[in-house]
Parts: structure tokens; sequence; C-alpha cells
């Protein structure tokens, strides 16, 4: 990513090209169509130097290299001074472009510090001065100087209107587009942030994962162990047994989780991207869930031989997860809609819930890892975070709204084609994944 000053130093090239093409169109314009026999031969001389200033300083950008500031003030510097020889040669002072030493400054303003800025203008103030040194009149005088004069004055002040046009133009743009280059860049910066942050909250999460399921094998062993020992016991009553037998299939259902908390890092490490229709997308994460007979899905825009290819587990596991937090947020007995569509960027899946609805600070804090409103026992806080963090990995998005008493949308958008394999979240050791059914 490129920094500021590298921005700047793109535009200014741009400026000083479109800045070359207008010189030598005022300068013939001038010499041809008013008359005015400029010195063409040392103007074009001093055009050319900044045309060949620009070319070597285009090729030197190209490479990936640190761009510092006093490279900045040294091409402005040098504008500055071959815009005093082109007016040397045009008129002096008494040439309306000399306003363009305007320019130079106010680009100064926004691209430099105060020190730069400062010396840039005192250098314009000693290049426009040393232009009265000798009073250049326009050329192309005759032998009547008061005519001469009513003109020269007349023309003046024509120039000065049309180099304030000019002028006002080429700031404007100039700096609209420095300022749009630079908010975009802070927004790359911005996302860059979040993501980063995203993946070191996921790395920690796998990491407990990891450790959870390590401190937790053994004891849950031992149980197994002893349940069987228990039931093939011969004294215990069927009750007992049937207790016993329970605890088995309990251990069992906890050695499940812990083989998948101990997957690879956000269930989607090195996951390999398979074709699947959208309504094996759709059962794979509703099967198995409590509540599954109060969701309604809807596949009505989703054509009926398409197939998508994507990271099955991770997916269904981030659709199961939102769903999850629909049916726990709604009402008992309330239907949540499930709405599966194909749009011309990729897919769309809307989730409707009929609950509450969150309130604004409540709805600015979703997403937030181990953030949850639910009673304690009946929730992490992580579903809506890692079904965030699994969509922004294929170039998707997850948005929620919500409005108080009228429910929350959430919807999850991922591209058709294109799809970015998945990249591991950290450099460290193979981590866990979180998510799983009971989030």
């Amino acid at each position: 990513m490129r920094d500021a000053h590298a921005i700047n130093l793109s535009w200014l090239l741009r400026l000083r090209w479109g800045a070359v093409v207008a010189q030598t169109v005022l300068i013939l314009g001038a010499h041809f169509v008013l008359e005015m026999h400029l010195p063409l031969v040392p103007l074009f001389t001093t055009i050319g130097v900044a045309v060949l200033s620009n070319a070597v300083l285009g090729v030197w950008s190209r490479k990936p290299r640190a761009v510092h500031e006093w490279t900045l003030w040294g091409v402005m510097a040098l504008d500055v001074v071959l815009l005093t020889v082109l007016l040397a040669f045009s008129g002096g002072a008494f040439n309306p472009f000399s306003t363009l030493y305007l320019v130079h400054i106010a680009l100064a303003a926004v691209v430099l510090r105060a020190r730069w800025t400062w010396t840039l203008v005192a250098l314009a103030l000693g290049c426009f001065g040393a232009l009265f040194v000798r009073h250049l009149w326009m050329p192309g005088a005759d032998a009547h100087a008061a005519h001469h004069h009513m003109d020269a004055v007349r023309m003046h002040l024509e120039g000065m209107w049309a180099a304030f046009g000019l002028a006002a133009a080429v700031i404007v743009y100039f700096v609209q587009r420095v300022t749009r280059a630079l908010a975009e860049r802070e927004a790359e910066l911005e996302a860059s942030r979040a993501v980063t942050a995203r993946n070191e909250k996921l790395a920690a999460l796998a990491t407990l994962a990891a450790g959870a399921a390590h401190e937790l094998s053994t004891p849950l062993s031992t149980i197994a162990v002893v349940a069987r020992e228990l039931e093939r016991h011969g004294e215990l009553s069927p009750a007992s047994r049937e207790d016993a037998q329970l605890i088995r299939q309990q251990v069992a259902r906890c050695r499940d989780i812990l083989v998948q908390m101990a997957a690879d890092a956000g269930a989607s490490h090195g996951e390999a991207f398979v074709p699947l229709s959208p309504a094996l997308l759709l059962d794979g994460a509703l099967e198995g869930l409590r509540g599954r007979e109060r969701v309604q899905v809807d596949m009505q825009g989703t054509p009926p031989q398409e197939v998508m290819s994507v990271p099955a587990r991770a997916l269904t596991h981030a659709i199961r997860g939102v769903v999850k937090n629909a049916l726990q947020a709604s009402p008992e007995g309330a239907p949540v809609q499930l709405a599966l569509s194909r749009k011309e960027a990729g897919w769309r899946l809307l989730v409707k819930d009929e609950g509450s609805g969150m309130a604004d600070e409540v709805l600015s804090r979703a997403g937030e890892p181990f953030f949850t409103t639910k009673p304690q026992g009946e929730g992490m806080g992580l579903g809506l975070f890692l079904a965030r963090a699994v969509l922004d990995q294929l170039g998707g998005r997850l948005e929620v709204r919500s409005v108080p008493g009228k429910g929350t949308h959430v919807e999850l958008t991922w591209p058709a084609r294109s799809l970015r394999q998945f990249d591991p979240l950290s450099p460290g050791p193979r981590a866990a994944s979180l998510l799983e059914p009971g989030i």
C-alpha cells in the first residue's frame, strides 16, 4: 500500500503533465494568434526541462520505494523556478499568469508540512520579486508608446481574469482529488486494521479452544472409562445402568465437539472448496438444530440447477450460528424465515426473526466476540463474530438490521465466482475452531 507522499507525488506528476500541455498551447497561441512574437527557443527549452524532469520522476516512482517530503518540495521548487523563467521571457511581472505562483503555494499547503510550505513561499516571493528588477513590457510594442500602454493594460486585465479562473480550477481539482485519494487510503488502512484485529481475536479464540480441548480430553476419558465400568457392574439397577449409558453418550458428544474445536483456525484454514447445491447448504446448516421445525425456507430466487463452490463446513456453521441466534431471539413457536436468492454479484441469504429487536447501543456491538444479551448458559456471544469472519474471508459481508419491537434481519452475502481461498488467520501453530453447532 502506498504512503501519503507517494500518492501526492503521483498526482503532482499528472498535474505537471497538464501544465506542460497548457503552457505549450498558451505560448503557441500568443505567438501565432495574438502575434506577440515571443522567444520560442528559450521558452520551449524551459518546457523541455519540465518534460525531462517529469519523465525521470515518472520512471523513478514506478518502483516501490520511500518518497520523502523533501522530494515533493524539490519538485515544487523546480516548478517555481521554471515558471519564473517562462514569465521572464514573456512579460515578466506584467504577465497576468504570474498568479500561477498561487497554485504552487496552495499545493504545498495541502501536501507539505508548514516549514516546507513557508520555504516554498519564500522562494516564490524571491522569484516573483526578481521579475521586477527589469520592467519587461509585453512583446510586440510599436512606436506609439501610449497606444501600446493602453493595449497592454487591457490585455493584462483580461489575462488576469483568465489566469484567476485557471488557477482556481486547478487548485480546486487537485485538492479534491488528493483529498479523495487520501480518504480512500485511510479507508483501506481502517479496513486492514479491522481485519487484523479480527484475525488476532480469532487466533486467540483458537488458542483458547485448543487449550480447552487438550485439558478436557483427559478428564472426559476418565469419565467415559468409569461410566463403562459402572454400566458393566452387575449390582446396578436398570435405572442406574441407563444413567451410566447417558453419561457415556454425553461424553461421546463432548468428544465430538472437542474434535471439531481442534480443527483448523476459524473452521476454514486449508478447507477445500467443494461444489454444493443451495438446498444441501441449507440442509447442512439446519440439520439437528433445535427448533428446526420453526424455520421457513424460501429458495424461489435460486436457480434450480446452479451449484456454488464454497468451503462447506465453514459456511454451514456460519449460517447455523445466525439461524440459532434468530430462533433463540424469537418467541416460542414464532417462525424464522430464511430466504436464499441468487443475485448478479453472488448469493444473498436473509434471516428474519420476530423477536424483540435490538436497541441502537446493542446493535452497535453485535458481532463483538463474547458480547451477548442472552441468559447465562444459552450462548457465548461468538455466533455473529465467527460468521462475519468466515464471510469476510470469502469476500462477502454480514449486515445486521434491527428495530426494537419489530425483530432483526441478518443479511449474508458472498460472491458466486472467484471466491478467495481461505488464508491462515495467523502464522502460528494449528489451532481450534469454535464454529460448532452448540454456539
